[in-house]
């Protein structure tokens, strides 16, 4: 490696792409292409990126592969901040097999993280996890443990264990401060602004409040009966049964669980479970059935109780009983969260992080861009949705289940 790539190589990985790309402007070699494929990503200019990735890859000969190996890395890297799902993991596994194999452990690893971080966005955690896990840790340098303990910090997260995100951020922190790389830094602080900003609305004895994920963490351990309306879930303290799949017995648990200790009108019941304000004999037989296959899958940790009126939900043992919901509540909320990270994603995109179809999820972007609450640029393939931040909004870290629908 010639003194001016190794220069601009050191430039890079502390984060001075302007001073890398003075180094290899005007230079037309393999090596040069891929540099500054790599610093026109980090400017924010993917297109171009791509394309100078694409030439140093055909550049570099066949018995070069680790330099090949690197370009197509350096294209998955490109692919996830561009929010291309579509992308193949296969290639991006088979390069870092290379890597492996070729002693480039460091580049193996960040090829490990970006499959880590796609299985995260997509919310495969176990996946994820089992991956990371995985993971034989060589000497690494300050930029890649910091991502390392970003990446453990985002699964604690969504598994919503505030103590073991925090302690993996201040570890992340250290590391970051110890690269000095600005954006590095930056990135640690705002995902630390993430467990301070409002995750929930606990709703109980007809009053509210908004909670952090520490918050939802402890609530999660005490003994009371939670309606967690961001994953369709009820949990007891010796079981969580899912509703995930079950839309109509999910509208009911909630509607009992908001209106405790008081019991809920069968007439509200109909409304809010089949939408049916104006009810007949088959609603109401319906409804019958679909309280019985509540009662049954709730039990033992609540008993679902007629009255006089309606129905009453009876937590076994004189429990509490909580509706844990979302901060902020919208009909195509899933796909908000996912626009919050700031990043622009295609239709295509939020459908497979979504796991929807992209006619559901096309529609729902029509109608928010029709609200107001989402903008597009671009044309064809190249189509992109972004919205500003909404103060109060369920993170990517808090999404709900897929959208209905799809």
């Amino acid at each position: 490696m010639d003194a001016l790539i190794a220069a601009a190589a050191r430039a890079l990985a502390t984060g001075d792409v302007l001073g890398a790309l003075n180094r290899v402007a005007l230079r037309d070699d393999a090596p040069a292409l891929a540099l500054r494929g790599i610093a026109m990503a980090q400017l924010g200019d993917f297109p171009r990126a791509k394309t100078l990735l694409k030439s140093a890859a055909r550049a570099f000969g066949p018995g070069e592969a680790i330099a090949r190996a690197r370009c197509t890395v350096a294209e998955a890297e490109i692919a996830f901040v561009s929010r291309d799902l579509g992308w193949p993991e296969a290639t991006l596994a088979k390069a870092r097999t290379t890597l492996e194999a070729r002693g480039d452990h460091i580049n193996a690893t960040h090829a490990l993280h970006l499959e880590v971080r796609r299985l995260l966005l997509l919310g495969r955690l176990d996946d994820a996890e089992r991956q990371l896990g995985g993971l034989a840790q060589p000497p690494l340098p300050p930029a890649l443990i910091a991502a390392h303990e970003m990446i453990i910090a985002g699964i604690a997260m969504r598994r919503l264990q505030a103590a073991a995100a925090r302690a993996a951020l201040a570890r992340a922190y250290l590391a970051a401060r110890q690269s000095g790389i600005a954006a590095l830094l930056a990135e640690v602080d705002n995902a630390s602004a993430m467990l301070d900003a409002p995750a929930a609305r606990l709703i109980a004895h007809n009053e509210q409040r908004i909670l952090r994920i520490d918050e939802i963490e402890t609530l999660l351990a005490s003994d009371a009966l939670i309606v967690d309306a961001s994953r369709n879930v009820v949990r007891g303290p010796q079981s969580v049964i899912s509703l995930a799949t079950r839309p109509v017995l999910f509208a009911l648990a909630r509607t009992l669980a908001e209106a405790w200790p008081h019991d809920v009108a069968r007439d509200v019941l109909l409304i809010r479970a089949f939408g049916a304000r104006h009810a007949d004999e088959s609603h109401r037989a319906r409804l019958r059935v679909e309280i019985g296959r509540l009662r049954a899958l709730l039990r033992p940790s609540a008993g679902v109780i007629a009255t006089k009126n309606g129905f009453l939900l009876k937590p076994a043992q004189k429990r509490d009983v909580i509706l844990l919901a979302p901060p902020l509540e919208e009909r195509h909320a899933a796909i908000l969260a996912l626009l919050a990270d700031g990043e622009a994603w295609s239709s295509s995109a939020l459908a497979i992080a979504l796991g929807a179809s992209a006619r559901t999820v096309q529609r729902a972007l029509e109608e928010l861009a029709a609200a107001g609450k989402v903008q597009s640029f671009g044309r064809g393939r190249a189509l992109r949705w972004i919205t500003p931040s909404i103060p109060g909004f369920p993170t990517i870290l808090l999404l709900p289940g897929p959208l209905p629908g799809g």
